[in-house]
């Protein structure tokens, strides 16, 4: 039995897909971009504004999921430049404690509206 997460502290779908999808305790988190979720506006100012914003939708999707960051066994990064990696590889360590979660970072050519990160994971409910 699937059950949609939803949560306007996250921008809202601008698609055909959830915010999120529980099955079980597992927590399936569409990608999330630097969306301001009142205005769904591209948040602007620095890559590490961008970075940081994408780490709060996650966080908000998370949460309306029934968790929080530290249960996302997976997480995925997509970067528009992979020379960015350690600034995104410094803002996780702010979000993130012992164990981290697996990863992988990849650098595609282009994301949704413009971004230059957009993440997604996997989340194991306790």
């Amino acid at each position: 039995m699937k059950e949609i997460i939803n949560t306007d502290k996250a921008p809202q779908a601008i698609g055909t897909y959830s915010q999120a999808v529980k099955v079980g305790k597992t927590v399936y988190l569409s990608g999330q971009i630097p969306l301001v979720p009142e205005t769904m506006e591209m948040v602007g100012g620095t890559f590490e504004d961008n970075v940081r914003r994408v780490f709060d939708n996650l966080t908000a999707v998370c949460e309306a999921a029934g968790g929080s960051l530290q249960d996302i066994a997976k997480l995925n990064i997509f970067l528009t430049d992979l020379g960015n990696f350690a600034k995104v590889n410094a803002i996780m360590a702010e979000y993130f404690e012992q164990p981290y979660p697996a990863r992988a970072a990849v650098q595609i050519s282009a994301l949704p509206k413009a971004a230059e990160v957009e993440m997604d994971g996997v989340l194991e409910l306790p």
